[in-house]
């Protein structure tokens, strides 16, 4: 099963960008990931064609997320926890409020997760 695995690691080729895999937990990643457990159960891939297919996911959406997203958002809201670790922030918010050009919107919680952008143009995470 490839669910639980959070990492995979591609050392073995130098060549190799890495890219971050938070998008998994995403509802298309989800979605994707319950797909390919499913086809891995039924015989119909092998687990390591699955695996091929997420990081061709995590190349994808990463990309897609930096070149196709234009639309800009601010936010503010009460700090309940922070946190940095492996170049990686994370914040909780509460009462917090999104806005954007068009609309606002108010969440009772929200995790931010925050990823440096360079680190993936080096190839290092």
């Amino acid at each position: 099963r490839i669910k639980g695995q959070v990492r995979h690691s591609m050392a073995s080729s130098s060549s190799v960008t890495h890219y971050y895999e938070l998008y998994r937990k995403s509802s298309i990643g989800v979605a994707l990931t319950d797909t390919l457990d499913d086809m891995i159960n039924a015989g119909t891939i092998t687990p390591q064609l699955a695996m091929k297919v997420l990081v061709q996911f995590d190349k994808s959406i990463n990309e897609a997320l930096a070149s196709k997203v234009k639309t800009k958002a601010t936010f503010k809201g009460h700090l309940h926890t922070y946190r940095f670790c492996d170049n990686v922030w994370t914040f909780i918010l509460e009462n917090a409020q999104f806005k954007t050009d068009s609309e606002t919107i108010q969440v009772d919680k929200v995790k931010i997760v925050a990823c440096d952008g360079r680190a993936n143009a080096t190839g290092e995470l």
